[in-house]
């Protein structure tokens, strides 16, 4: 039994490292899910928040309503003891009282609407800050992955393109050498060909100085006394 729970154990570490691999290589499309996900929910406490404000001014014109019902009948309690009817005075009076009641409640449910619209408020510009971060450092994660990708794209062409690199250095390390072969065998058949011929017997005479005489002044000066002296 011990055994089949570590088998169990293992098989849920396996999962949760599968998991963890798979969160990985989705950790920005994911990120960015929930950045959209988050937007959303944003959308609808805005909607929330508009139902709410709407209740606080409707709480705020009901109490302005009462304040002028109360005005108006302390206004009416006024003429009748003018008019020495203390009876409708007092029936007045409790209407008063009663629209003084009703105004702490409404000021009351005013100053609930009012609070709570205010760290809606708050929240709504907190949460719309973080937004608007998380979108800043996802617009950063999503070049830092195209730079990486790049960056690995150019390793990667260069480690496979090195080998050949090397490849056409040798190949053109052999066309040179056959072509210096070819300079070299066409040297060695004009040497041959000299050998052969009679120009390279003219040329080892004229190195020798037989053959040829050289034509200079002296040689024409002394000519010219000879013939003076016949």
């Amino acid at each position: 039994m011990s055994i089949l729970k570590k088998i169990a154990t293992a098989f849920r570490g396996g999962a949760r490292e599968v998991g963890e691999l798979i969160v990985d290589a989705n950790g920005t499309r994911i990120f960015e899910q929930e950045i959209k996900d988050a937007q959303d929910h944003m959308h609808k406490a805005k909607q929330d928040l508009t139902d709410v404000m709407a209740k606080q001014m409707q709480a705020s014109r009901k109490v302005e309503s009462i304040k002028r019902d109360i005005a108006e009948h302390e206004g009416f309690a006024t003429q009748a003891l003018d008019k020495g009817n203390e009876g409708l005075a007092l029936e007045i009076a409790e209407k008063i009282a009663s629209l003084e009641a009703e105004l702490v409640e409404q000021e009351e449910v005013h100053h609930q609407f009012a609070a709570h619209v205010a760290r809606l408020k708050d929240l709504v510009k907190k949460t719309e800050r973080q937004i608007k971060e998380y979108e800043r450092q996802l617009t950063m994660v999503k070049t830092t992955e195209s730079v990486q990708k790049a960056s690995a794209a150019i390793t990667d062409n260069f480690a496979s393109s090195n080998s050949k690199i090397l490849s056409a250095k040798d190949s053109l390390e052999r066309i040179k050498q056959r072509q210096q072969d070819q300079f070299d065998r066409m040297a060695a058949a004009e040497e041959l060909a000299d050998e052969a011929s009679d120009k390279s017997l003219t040329d080892k005479m004229r190195e020798a100085g037989i053959g040829e005489e050289s034509s200079n002044a002296s040689s024409v000066l002394e000519r010219l006394k000879a013939k003076q002296q016949s």
